[in-house]
């Protein structure tokens, strides 16, 4: 297991309760109560670590190898699955995931961005980073789901759309572009939920939604950190002072209106309790449909466009 900069202490101290415990089992060395005490430090440490995190340890969190992805989600949460491949176009892309589905026994279209968990995964998943293809995929999937009347779920996690030549050759801007003003305008309730990574366009082309849920450690931004620190200080070294300045995650999020609620998540992150995070996403998901599902058509798409029209702060002289 990866154990992040700021666990190390934590990891130690669990290693050593455990072989304290072991060795206990055919030799009472340590009491029960010298046992218990441990146990209380324990809690204690995690409670001081994990109540002063740095925003860069946060993104390392989100980062985390073994973080639960969009198909962990959809493995997860849902009862049923059915994968919907394609673009209609020019062929499927694997950094993009989407499907009928239930949750909850409800009806859903899920779109989710997947990263890939090994090298193998990951290449086939292009590393969470779509292609036009992707987004056409995604587009074509949700409406679909307008035709059907079926409520959308976004799960979004990418470090960015794919940058590449190709993907600008069959018109990566456009796809996104297009994306972004399709989605404005369907007739049906799309809840949007940051899983890990949203940067930039890449999280924005499937990112339109009447409301947009982020896990407590996930992050929002328009570049990832090392991006930010390169461009302004010609030094991708500087990435703790530009996920800082970046405003990136949920508490800083949330004042500027740019997302509606923080997903709670286990203690020191989704990657420690896997289960925890995907039963409190699915309740966040239920949660939304049941204010959403009998909202006017018309309300709705009022709502949405007023939703995104308001973000921002402005100042005038």
């Amino acid at each position: 297991m990866t154990v992040l900069p700021h666990e190390k202490q934590i990891f130690e101290l669990e290693q050593t309760m455990n072989k304290l415990k072991e060795q206990n089992k055919n030799n009472s060395l340590w009491s029960q109560e010298e046992l218990q005490k441990m146990e209380r430090k324990l809690d204690l440490l995690k409670k001081n670590v994990y109540s002063q995190l740095e925003p860069w340890d946060r993104v390392a969190i989100c980062r985390h190898p073994q973080r639960p992805h969009a198909i962990d989600y959809i493995e997860n949460m849902t009862e049923e699955f059915f994968e919907l491949s394609g673009d209609r176009t020019f062929q499927d892309d694997h950094a993009i995931i989407a499907g009928l589905a239930k949750i909850g026994n409800r009806k859903f279209m899920v779109i989710g961005q997947e990263k890939g968990k090994d090298t193998e995964s990951r290449l086939f998943r292009n590393f969470g980073m779509p292609h036009p293809e992707g987004y056409r995929k995604a587009i074509r999937c949700m409406k679909l789901a307008a035709k059907f009347n079926v409520p959308i779920v976004s799960l979004v996690d990418t470090p960015g759309a794919y940058p590449g030549l190709t993907a600008e050759e069959r018109g990566q801007g456009w796809a996104i572009a297009h994306n972004l003003c399709e989605m404005a305008g369907l007739p049906v309730p799309v809840i949007v939920v940051l899983i890990g990574e949203g940067c930039s366009g890449g999280a924005l082309g499937i990112g339109v939604g009447d409301v947009v849920g982020m896990l407590e450690h996930a992050y929002y931004s328009v570049i990832s950190p090392e991006g930010c620190a390169s461009i302004l200080w010609k030094d991708a070294g500087k990435n703790a002072v530009a996920a800082s300045a970046l405003k990136m995650h949920a508490e800083d999020l949330m004042k500027l209106e740019v997302i509606d609620a923080i997903i709670p998540e286990p203690q020191g992150g989704a990657h420690l309790d896997p289960k925890q995070a995907y039963a409190s996403t699915k309740a966040f998901i239920c949660e939304q449909w049941e204010l959403l599902c009998d909202v006017p058509r018309q309300r709705l798409l009022e709502n949405r466009y007023q939703k995104f029209r308001k973000m921002g702060k402005f100042e005038s002289q």
